[in-house]
């Protein structure tokens, strides 16, 4: 009797093991399949840009280049309104990130403090425009009015608070030791103290989540500039990059001279590398924040 139950007990234990085994293979295939659909598009658009321009007009290429042309990059790198959209993007960027966490983390720390008056109304408040986000043509007005119109600010302003991001901040603030502040400020430290020299420190992780959101959005929009930018020296990259893309070459700005078939490339190479010029970028970017994002965002769900 006892062996049967010993038997049974081995059996049981090796169809799990079994079953585990063809759910991680079957999850792992999965997963990759997933990442093959997110891949494919990027290496799609590599091996158009360098094709040779036969076959990229003709639309033959799709995952493997069919002979090595790079003067497509030559090209790129040569055109000086790109490098300037460039620079323009790079801008609002990183302005934009760091004007969006001082404005979030100063607005969260002051939500997360229990002693602030009327935290509650301002807390409900913010979830309201969470959930009902200003429409345009009053946003559009008030940019106007202000002065904004046809300025980097246009770009920069609007956007640099976000209720989601304040809510993220501030539920990571309220999960902060209290036994550390109360410390603090027993040493003299004022509430600007507690939050410059012991919340802001410990908050490494949260803050680059949100610069990582921010950053990234900043990075990929265009409505805005096409609502408020009319200045093409002041076009972002994204902005740039979809005037290309709709537009015709003549249209665009390009040189129809450029696109001789048997000579240099098509409208096909130059739109799939300008695509990448615009990409690249901001994924070099994501690998330094990587190790913050998920602990970050973790760390801004969960409360103490």
């Amino acid at each position: 009797m006892k062996a049967s139950t010993e038997k049974e007990s081995r059996t049981n234990m090796m169809n799990r093991q079994r079953s585990e085994t063809v759910f991680q293979w079957t999850n792992g295939a999965l997963i990759l399949l997933i990442c093959l659909t997110m891949i494919a598009p990027m290496i799609h658009l590599l091996a158009v840009s360098i094709s040779d321009p036969v076959y990229a007009g003709a639309k033959l290429v799709y995952l493997w280049p069919k002979g090595l042309f790079f003067n497509v990059y030559t090209t790129l790198f040569q055109m000086k309104d790109m490098w300037r959209a460039m620079g323009v993007s790079v801008y609002i960027t990183v302005v934009g990130t760091v004007l969006s966490l001082a404005l979030t983390s100063t607005l969260a720390f002051t939500l997360a403090r229990p002693q602030m008056p009327g935290r509650k109304w301002i807390v409900r408040l913010i979830l309201f425009s969470f959930i009902f986000p200003a429409p345009l043509i009053p946003t559009f007005l008030i940019i106007n009015k202000l002065g904004m119109m046809n300025t980097l600010w246009a770009l920069i302003v609007p956007g640099a608070l976000g209720a989601y991001n304040v809510f993220i901040m501030k539920t990571f603030f309220q999960g902060v030791s209290k036994e550390l502040i109360e410390a603090a400020k027993i040493d003299g430290c004022s509430e600007f103290g507690v939050y410059l020299r012991i919340v802001l420190p410990v908050s490494q992780a949260v803050s680059a989540t949100i610069a990582l959101f921010h950053a990234v959005g900043t990075w990929n929009s265009y409505f805005s500039a096409l609502i408020y930018i009319r200045s093409e020296h002041l076009f972002p990259l994204q902005l740039k990059l979809r005037n290309m893309v709709q537009n015709s070459a003549f249209d665009s700005g390009v040189d129809n001279s450029m696109f001789d078939s048997q000579v240099l490339q098509t409208p096909e190479m130059l739109k799939a590398g300008a695509i990448l010029f615009t990409t690249i970028p901001i994924l070099i970017v994501y690998p330094f924040l990587q190790k913050y994002f998920v602990k970050g965002a973790m760390l801004g769900s969960l409360k103490e």
